[in-house]
């Protein structure tokens, strides 16, 4: 394959990413909704993931060889402390997903994501935070960057934030930057164990163990959700988590921080279209607003991954 249709395809991944992630946010908001708890349903959201990845593991020989290499690198350092970190983030968007997309929809909760993600993929190229290295800030992925974060104002504008808390924007915009540094460290730590199911694996770890947690405080302090709802698809979130993060530690290393961002962006925005068009949330945009905000970003992501004229050879 050549190396533009290898990123073609690379970016065709990151979309997906955007829509799994927007198809997680509606699942686990309806949970928490469900359950009256959205702590709780983050809990159940990423154990039952994690059981998925534990079983996967133990099945197939890449993840069992992964694993140890996995337990040799941590024996002997080659893989730090703080690329065993990524779960902490997964853990606080699942979170974020179950406290505010019940209320403000999955448009809403993906235009604070994307404006934090945006920023963050921009910056972490810059500094050379990825597998893939210093990827140059150039005028391409500035103008596509620019399209993205235009895309989040025609999602904000008109009533959509009335009556609105502030903090459910806020809290999606912060979970999206932290997702742009999980992405380069789930990439930097597939490339020190050769597998991203291994990689994949260590974030459920640690984002399942600070879920539990917090989420026996919380009941101790708050108490039982109030029903356990029996409808199968509100417990499949963790199954479409597994998913999405074992293809942000592949894709990441073909595309970079920033532009695997800005394709999940169009993932993002395409499927919150229509999400919120099926099941509208309080605060949703109007679906004609949803669709030009889509438009916009497509245009952002076209700009930032199509190399425009003829390089001399």
């Amino acid at each position: 394959m050549s190396e533009r249709g290898a990123v073609g395809l690379a970016v065709g991944g990151a979309v997906l990413i955007g829509a799994l992630t927007a198809l997680q946010a509606r699942i686990n908001g309806s949970l928490g909704a469900e359950l009256g708890n959205g702590i709780v349903a983050a809990a159940v959201s990423f154990s039952s993931g994690l059981v998925i990845l534990v079983v996967v593991s133990v099945l197939l020989p890449e993840g069992r060889r992964g694993f140890g290499r996995l337990v040799d690198g941590i024996r002997t350092r080659s893989v730090p402390p703080w690329m065993l970190l990524g779960g902490l983030v997964g853990a606080f968007t699942v979170a974020s997903q179950g406290l505010t997309v019940a209320t403000i929809g999955v448009a809403l909760f993906t235009v604070g994501f994307v404006a934090g993600q945006t920023a963050g993929g921009l910056v972490l190229d810059r500094v050379g935070y990825g597998p893939a290295g210093v990827v140059p800030v150039t005028v391409r992925r500035v103008v596509g960057t620019a399209f993205a974060i235009a895309a989040v104002v025609v999602c904000l504008s008109g009533d959509a934030l009335g009556g609105v808390p502030l903090w459910m924007v806020v809290v999606p915009a912060v979970a999206g930057a932290a997702v742009s540094w999980q992405q380069g460290t789930n990439g930097r730590l597939r490339v020190r164990v050769e597998s991203p199911l291994t990689a994949t694996l260590v974030n459920f770890i640690g984002g399942t163990a600070v879920l539990l947690i917090a989420a026996v405080v919380h009941v101790v302090a708050v108490g039982a959700p109030r029903a356990v709802p029996t409808e199968p698809w509100l417990y499949v979130g963790g199954a479409v988590g597994v998913i999405y993060i074992f293809l942000s530690s592949v894709v990441v290393r073909r595309t970079g921080v920033l532009l695997l961002g800005l394709g999940s962006v169009v993932g993002l925005l395409t499927t919150s279209v229509l999400l919120d068009a099926l099941w509208p949330a309080p605060a949703a945009p109007s679906t004609s607003v949803a669709i030009l905000a889509a438009a916009v970003a497509i245009v952002g992501v076209v700009v930032a991954a199509v190399p425009w004229g003829r390089r001399r050879t």
